[in-house]
């Protein structure tokens, strides 16, 4: 039986501001926003290319505070690509930093120790690794 991790709810305090900051500015693809009723409402949105995505609203569920959620993390073949896209979007994020030795320097010396770092306007925390290939 496979179990797969398809979605992850991400606390915020600010659904619309939310919703901005992970379409327009991260990349993220609006799956779905839909409005249960006057006081609920979940957005679903998706980064390009995964398979888990993750949601936003006030319809109950989990009751976390907003900006608690920290260690997400976001896999991508090109870091460096990646972090200039962010920037252009007008995402804060950190320097590319290497994490430990590489053990497996080829194709790219970034593979598997190469992350960046942002947060969303709550304080939720995502690192974005490299990984180009998984020989």
């Amino acid at each position: 039986m496979n179990w797969t991790l398809e979605v992850v709810v991400v606390p915020v305090s600010d659904v619309d501001r939310a919703k901005a900051f992970y379409a327009d500015q991260v990349g993220f693809t609006v799956d779905h926003d839909t409005k249960i009723n006057d006081d609920a409402r979940i957005v679903q949105l998706t980064p390009p290319g995964s398979g888990c995505s993750i949601v936003i609203g006030n319809a109950g569920g989990p009751q976390m505070p907003p900006g608690s959620l920290k260690g997400l993390q976001l896999v991508v073949p090109d870091l460096n690509k990646a972090r200039a896209e962010l920037l252009e979007r007008g995402v804060e994020v950190s320097e590319i930093q290497v994490m430990g030795k590489n053990p497996r320097p080829v194709p790219d010396p970034l593979d598997n120790v190469g992350f960046v770092y942002f947060a969303d306007p709550d304080g939720n925390a995502w690192a974005v690794q490299q990984i180009s290939s998984r020989g």
